[in-house]
């Protein structure tokens, strides 16, 4: 729904035209009732795809947004793999520092010990960094997918009010009654949807 926009073009000039029509043989065809009847219709048409329109444009900016949220969540995952690997980095010379004491000449035991002690302090800051990391990448995951929750909810009332203005138009061109219920119905589902969108559930 994000990408095409809302198409009510055809519909909505049909039931403006049918209106006029309406308004001017109302008495000869259908009555005074017919013409008002007609009004309504095309007024309501003309609402419902205004209520898309802004449906249709929330769908693709919530789409957008997704997008963006799991292209941050990726760059974070990465900066969170460089940490572990730099804390990994660190493990490996520590162990190294830990296999020199043994090693080494007494006179030098004191340096290695000093040298672990540094990389211990400098693996639980790298260890805290990354872990932070990875909990901001999560936290990107997880407004992605609300957005895309979110987006498909706008998708929805899109698609049930672009239903509307289609029978809408067919309700003026058959004069059927339960076209018109059948299209208020569409139209309060979509708008039922798109509140729900509007609320984030």
């Amino acid at each position: 729904m994000s990408g095409g926009g809302f198409h009510v073009h055809g519909p909505h000039d049909h039931a403006l035209e049918h209106a006029k029509e309406g308004e001017h043989g109302a008495t000869a065809h259908h009555g005074i009732g017919g013409g008002s009847m007609t009004n309504q219709v095309a007024m309501f048409t003309a609402v419902v795809a205004t209520v898309g329109a802004i449906f249709a444009y929330m769908g693709g900016a919530t789409q957008a947004n997704a997008g963006l949220y799991k292209n941050n969540a990726g760059i974070k995952k990465t900066e969170a793999s460089n940490q572990w690997n730099y804390y990994q980095a660190k493990s490996s010379k520590q162990n190294l520092a830990e296999l020199a004491i043994e090693l080494a000449p007494e006179g030098r035991r004191a340096f290695y010990t000093e040298e672990i002690k540094r990389y211990k302090v400098e693996k639980a800051d790298i260890k805290k960094d990354a872990e932070k990391l990875e909990a901001e990448s999560k936290a990107w995951d997880d407004k992605s997918d609300a957005q895309m929750h979110e987006h498909h909810r706008w998708a929805q009332a899109t698609t049930a009010l672009q239903v509307t203005i289609a029978l809408a138009a067919i309700a003026l061109l058959t004069k059927k009654k339960w076209l018109q219920y059948g299209m208020v119905a569409a139209g309060v589902l979509g708008i039922g949807i798109g509140v729900l969108a509007a609320l984030h559930i």
